[in-house]
């Protein structure tokens, strides 16, 4: 062996072939799941010019020189790996390079980083590899400077590998999902990398956040789509949440036009007998960080129980997760689908979201106020908040500290506020606010007390530790399962204010969870449930908590429901005028298509379930389709259409022009 590797000359380029390859059908098979497919030969094309374009970057320069490059190259490709395979295995998406500057505070994710490194270890030591073979190896590497003939023949092939890769997109680029259109139109990330692999899509994600790329909607099939609904013989027509808007309006944007075209073709949910019901009523809504349907006890949460059983009890509601807090902030809050671009344009251009939570109740003369018990400039809520309608915001940083401490106690802090705080003092702090006072009201609170990680670390959880100790769960799971103990006693103290004020009867509360607790492994949520998730879809499954104390009896809703669901569904349920084409979510009571949709491109209908990942669909039982292959092309171009539509929205600042506020 030693007189092997003493004879050893490896060409850098063959280094470069293996190594990159390595890395990228490593990446294909984590993030996408597959391996053998046509995303393979395309990744083989797409790799080649990469692997020659490192050789002459280290292969132009002294022998010492390339040496130093190589290690510094390789390095950026596996750190940027490295980032690309940790962030997916926390919130399910890929990395863009939008996302940089969402958050404000990003070394508070350390820990978290840290622990899903220790829990993956296998497969980050994986992408490690090529480089622990260039340490090992680069004596045996050739490095020696390229004639000059040598790199006008490289610069040469380059250029051909270049061009080659543009024209393998042109055969089939007219069919929906080409390779041609998700290289230049389309907004699907996995589906990117699958196609292409990792350093092509980090290309693809460079080029679009300088210079843009103009997003596709697929119109096949919108104006025929046979979720067009039809008022049954015998059932009283409600009308439908629609207004009279003109979508012919003279527009130089062609965005805004596509926008139109669409829009104009789309179908409005009905109204419903639930239609008003809560009109004139009061609205509390939570969105609870880390909350997921294994918290809901009889024992444990007794209110948080009672009040899924006794007000609407959504029976196939999820709650997906799409870069963490702000995309389930961003899906309940909006009706519309996130993604790193359209939160990034949310945060930065400051749209008018005219449907946004506080916006909509605001119009009709409801006082508005939102609080979060941290941060408050965390996923620059001092922004969104106000895009949503809040203007009088209180988070730690801007007023709500004072209130959650004293002055002493402040001096003493790290931060505003401690890390973590109790939801049930963000609620005794703030009523005042609203409660006994003129007129109606619209609260919306953003949580903290369920937040990752979980462990003895953990003072919420350890406040409700006994509650959990004796169940025979893993101690990560015990320890989730107490903090969202504390968020069973924020709605106890919630009821007990309300009652106290008199308004109980008179308000609504309504809960989504942001996303699920995603430092918890599948099999660890397993522990708790009581059917087994897989690690895509039903690990998603939540509870929306719709309740009002007033109810004269629970309603039970089968109809598959999602986050982008709540807002629309809640518009209706006040009786507030809204145009329903406009929102992407549609009321769950309404009969429109029910769906939700995963940031892979995975979703569930009342019909079935489809992976994108294996791109296999499996029909409910009981559930029958007359073209199952037409379903499911369908389904895919209106899950792609949401992605693209939301973005467009966000973008070009869409319900001003359309709604003209």
């Amino acid at each position: 062996m030693k007189k092997l590797l003493s004879n050893l000359n490896i060409k850098v380029s063959i280094f470069y072939t293996i190594a990159l390859l390595y890395l990228e059908i490593l990446a294909k098979i984590i993030i996408t799941k597959h391996f053998i497919n046509d995303g393979l030969l395309y990744l083989i094309l797409f790799t080649f010019p990469i692997v020659l374009l490192l050789t002459l970057l280290t292969k132009i320069f002294p022998k010492k020189v390339n040496k130093v490059l190589s290690f510094i190259l390789l390095g950026i490709i596996i750190v940027y790996f490295e980032v690309q395979f940790i962030f997916y295995t926390l919130f399910s998406v890929p990395f863009s390079f939008s996302t940089i500057g969402l958050a404000d505070q990003a070394l508070d994710f350390v820990t978290i980083i840290k622990d899903a490194i220790l829990s993956h270890f296998i497969p980050f030591f994986l992408f490690l590899i090529p480089f622990i073979v260039l340490i090992i190896l680069n004596k045996k590497i050739d490095y020696e400077r390229y004639h000059k003939h040598n790199v006008f023949t490289l610069i040469f092939m380059l250029i051909i590998a270049y061009l080659s890769t543009f024209v393998s997109l042109y055969p089939n680029r007219r069919e929906s999902g080409s390779a041609y259109k998700l290289y230049y139109k389309l907004d699907n990330q996995a589906s990117i990398i699958d196609k292409f692999g990792l350093l092509t899509y980090c290309k693809i994600d460079i080029k679009r956040q300088l210079f843009g790329y103009e997003s596709e909607i697929i119109l096949e099939g919108v104006e025929e789509e046979p979720e067009i609904i039809i008022i049954k013989e015998g059932e009283k027509d409600y009308g439908f949440n629609e207004l009279d808007l003109n979508f012919d309006k003279a527009t130089n944007n062609k965005n805004i036009q596509t926008l139109n075209n669409y829009f104009s073709k789309s179908q409005a949910s009905n109204k419903t007998k639930y239609t008003g019901m809560f009109e004139g009523k009061n609205l509390i809504f939570i969105l609870a960080e880390g909350f997921n349907e294994i918290a809901v006890d009889e024992v444990r949460t007794p209110t948080l129980y009672n009040m899924i059983h006794t007000g609407f009890d959504f029976k196939n509601f999820y709650s997906p997760v799409f870069l963490s807090t702000t995309g389930g902030e961003f899906q309940a809050t909006t009706g519309l689908i996130p993604t790193q671009e359209s939160l990034n344009s949310w945060k930065s251009k400051t749209p008018t979201i005219a449907y946004g939570l506080g916006n909509a109740f605001g119009r009709i003369g409801y006082r508005t106020q939102s609080y979060h018990n941290w941060t408050y400039t965390y996923y620059k809520r001092q922004v969104t908040m106000k895009t949503l309608g809040f203007d009088n915001y209180l988070g730690c940083g801007n007023g709500l500290e004072k209130r959650l401490h004293t002055d002493a106690e402040l001096s003493r802090m790290k931060y505003a506020c401690n890390w973590l705080e109790f939801d049930s003092d963000m609620v005794d702090v703030s009523v005042d606010d609203y409660l006994g006072k003129e007129g109606n009201f619209v609260t919306y609170y953003v949580t903290v007390s369920g937040h990752s990680p979980y462990n003895s670390g953990d003072n919420v959880a350890r406040r409700h530790y006994d509650t959990v100790k004796d169940l025979n769960y893993s101690s990560s799971v015990k320890y989730y399962l107490a903090a969202q103990v504390e968020l069973d006693k924020m709605l106890e103290e919630l009821v007990k204010k309300l009652e106290e004020s008199g308004e109980l009867d008179d308000t609504v509360i309504a809960l989504v969870g942001d996303h699920y607790p995603y430092t918890l492994s599948t099999e660890e949520m397993n522990e708790a449930a009581t059917y087994k998730k897989d690690g895509t879809i039903e690990i998603n499954r939540s509870n929306f908590v719709l309740w009002n104390n007033a109810m004269e009896e629970p309603v039970e809703v089968e109809k598959v429901g999602s986050q982008i669901d709540v807002l629309p569904t809640l518009l209706n349920l006040f009786g507030i005028e809204y145009d329903s084409r406009l929102i992407l979510g549609k009321d769950i009571l309404s009969q429109s298509e029910g769906i939700a949709i995963f940031s892979n491109h995975s979703w569930v209908t009342d019909y079935g379930w489809y992976q994108a990942s294996s791109r296999k669909f499996t029909l409910r039982d009981g559930k029958t389709l007359d073209n199952e292959s037409e379903y499911i092309k369908r389904i895919n171009n209106k899950v792609t259409n949401y992605f693209s539509i939301s973005k467009l929205i966000v973008d070009n600042n869409y319900y001003t022009y359309i709604l003209g506020s």
